[in-house]
């Protein structure tokens, strides 16, 4: 291959890893802005607590809004959802979820909703806490919000020898089929900390997934790659472009 060919091939490599590096700084750039309006949108949501009835959140319109939401109705005695792989603290543990039965009020009939009830513990050999079921009519309260991100992760759901459902991420579809509910609302109910029962919670909505400041994070450092290549293909193109020295013999 001659010089020109080489060099030509050398640039089109470089300029094709300078541009996959970009669009990767540019894609976590996007993450970032896309996480820092969702705690913008639910802080101003918990902040005014303006409560909505449950039923709004089967609307598949706000599927990925956030609501703060109230109303009265029952758990079911459908088997309990708990959500592998949730950290808190440092220690490894499950998101305890319930199906909750909202109270019919014509003419909305609402659809059930899972209702984040919190967090518990696993001890070292996994052995799965026994969940109670709330029993009798209940006044609920808390932030409707998109299901946790399960990022790359299959929807795993294994059936345990209570009757629960161990999920690798919740998927309202499949946990529909899985609990024989005739329907499930897309959005999850973060039970409001404030209420008595439950596990430890909170309604930090970016759980067990990285902050907007870990996107800015990792943005720079693709861009800073991309800048690398782009210097040192420069460079390498500069060095063999100068003409060499002619040499003296003695």
């Amino acid at each position: 291959m001659s010089p020109s060919r080489t060099r030509a091939f050398f640039w089109l490599l470089a300029l094709l890893v300078i541009a996959l590096f970009t669009r990767l700084g540019f894609w976590q750039l996007a993450r970032m802005h896309e996480k820092q309006a969702m705690l913008v949108a639910a802080h101003a949501v918990v902040q005014q607590r303006h409560a909505l009835p449950l039923a709004i959140a089967a609307d598949p319109r706000r599927m990925r809004d956030f609501d703060w939401s109230a109303g009265s109705g029952h758990f079911t005695a459908a088997p309990a959802v708990l959500l592998d792989n949730q950290a808190r603290d440092g220690r490894a543990g499950v998101r305890v979820y319930r199906v909750f039965q909202p109270d019919h009020v014509q003419p909305d009939a609402a659809s059930p909703l899972l209702v984040d009830l919190g967090w518990l513990p696993l001890p070292g050999n996994r052995q799965l806490p026994a969940i109670g079921l709330p029993q009798g009519t209940r006044r609920i309260a808390g932030l409707l919000a998109p299901p946790p991100s399960p990022g790359l992760v299959a929807s795993i759901l294994q059936p345990q020898a209570d009757g629960s459902l161990l999920a690798t991420r919740i998927d309202a579809d499949a946990l529909r089929a899985q609990l024989h509910l005739a329907a499930l609302a897309p959005r999850v109910l973060r039970l409001d900390p404030k209420l008595a029962g439950g596990y430890a919670r909170d309604l930090d909505v970016l759980p067990n997934t990285l902050p907007p400041s870990r996107h800015l994070g990792y943005a720079v450092q693709w861009f800073g790659l991309a800048l690398t290549v782009l210097a040192t293909a420069l460079l390498l193109t500069f060095r063999k472009s100068r003409p060499r020295k002619p040499h003296k013999s003695p």
